[in-house]
């Protein structure tokens, strides 16, 4: 029979997961309303500057 708390005592995390948690955990990633904030604002400066003209 398996005793949980023994197996429990040998677990050790894989390297390659701590790593792929710490890159996944730390990347500041844009949502959608960030996307849609500075597609506005793109198109906002364009249409600005197109008046200028």
């Amino acid at each position: 029979m398996i005793n949980f708390e023994e197996e429990l005592k040998k677990f050790r995390p894989s390297l390659e997961i701590e790593d792929a948690e710490d890159i996944i955990y730390n990347q500041d990633l844009d949502d959608m309303s960030d996307v849609l904030i500075k597609l506005l604002k793109n198109a906002k400066a364009d249409g600005q500057d197109n008046q200028k003209r």
